[in-house]
């Protein structure tokens, strides 16, 4: 169906390779996008063989694409705070937070999660937006005392049901207490990294934070063996999984204009807090005016035909002939045999569950809207 995907891809110096790709080519990668100025793998060529592994086993993910803005010095806490729409206040370090980062109209940049770490240092762990220029700006204008970089971080992932067995033969039986989102600063066998209860994906894992890129491809290959007994196998973030999770792809579901309420992010955007943050102004208007104008919802679509690959572009849906928002992502759920959708539309029609009709892969379908998230 999408023939944009056989396109290639050329890369360049401005598109930069990962610690891990010489060990990812061994393992077998045909499909790759580019995020964040990176190559990202998205398959090893069977799609349906790395979902099974995320539902029931352990998949080992290269997600260095996944770059990280560091920001420390003496003013580290208030220009993160200054940076965030979420109240900061009860942070801790080695903890995680998930973020929205707007623009001064309210307009979600990034949802990054932020990491606290050691010594007045903090990491925006980010999603394919270059927020590395904004937060140098901002941080410059406000004349904070704080250094703004892009460190030597590539995560690798581990998800799936087996990867806390794996991580903790890896690591060690203690970090099974580890919270989600919680994470140490650790190594194995020398290797310096952060380690994280966290991933794309509601399937349960972890995230190691490798921090001396020259070590990548040693870091993956003692990874692999140690999780040969657990039947590992290389795999992607799996766009089925995260549509039956509804895990937010920025950029993906949202539009340019979008606001972290319509982005199912409003738990995460504190406006009666008494920290200031950019875009607050703007948001505490859209809570005064009753909320926003779309909302992200689930459909349940009656088309049999949809491609393993995602959409290339976001498609109009439609009720009774009038265009009410956008889908972003259509898959078949294995887990639930039914077609299913990501889409940003009109919050009246979200609310009444109203049936409406979106581009499906063999034209025109029917869809009935449905709460969040699918599983």
């Amino acid at each position: 169906m999408h023939t944009l995907r056989m396109s290639r891809i050329t890369i360049s110096p401005r598109i930069r390779m990962t610690p891990f790709h010489e060990s990812t080519v061994a393992a077998g990668l045909s499909d790759l996008t580019v995020y964040n100025k990176m190559v990202l793998p998205t398959s090893y060529g069977d799609l349906k063989a790395e979902y099974d592994r995320l539902i029931n086993g352990v998949a080992l993910w290269d997600v260095s694409a996944e770059r990280q803005v560091e920001v420390s010095g003496p003013d580290a806490d208030a220009c993160v705070q200054y940076l965030t729409s979420r109240d900061l206040g009860k942070q801790k370090e080695g903890q995680g937070y998930y973020v929205a980062m707007c623009d001064h109209a309210g307009r979600i940049l990034n949802d990054p999660v932020l990491l606290k770490l050691s010594g007045n240092r903090y990491w925006f762990s980010l999603a394919d937006s270059d927020m590395l220029y904004w937060c140098r700006a901002i941080a410059a204008e406000k004349g904070f005392d704080v250094e703004v970089c892009e460190p030597d971080v590539s995560p690798l992932a581990l998800q799936g049901p087996k990867a806390e067995d794996l991580v903790a033969e890896l690591f060690g039986e203690h970090i099974r207490d580890l919270r989600y989102f919680g994470f140490i600063e650790t190594d194995l066998d020398g290797i310096p990294l952060v380690l994280c209860r966290s991933g794309w994906s509601k399937q349960g894992g972890f995230e190691l934070f490798l921090q001396d890129g020259s070590r990548g491809n040693e870091l993956y290959q003692k990874v692999l063996t140690a999780g040969e007994k657990y039947d590992i196998g290389p795999g992607a973030p799996n766009h089925v999984e995260r549509v039956e999770s509804a895990l937010l792809s920025w950029g993906g579901d949202t539009t340019p204009e979008s606001n972290p309420f319509e982005s199912g992010m409003g738990r995460f955007v504190h406006t009666d807090t008494d920290v200031d943050y950019i875009g607050k102004e703007a948001l505490q208007a859209i809570v005064a005016n009753g909320g926003p104008e779309r909302l992200l919802c689930g459909l349940i679509v009656e088309d049999e035909t949809v491609d393993a690959w995602p959409l290339p572009a976001r498609t109009p849906v439609r009720h009774n002939g009038e265009e009410v928002g956008t889908m972003s992502a259509i898959v078949h759920s294995h887990r639930m045999d039914k077609t299913i959708a990501l889409a940003q539309v009109r919050r009246d029609l979200v609310e009444q569950g109203e049936v409406v009709q979106v581009e499906g892969p063999a034209g025109q379908a029917s869809a009935t809207i449905t709460s969040l998230p699918f599983l």
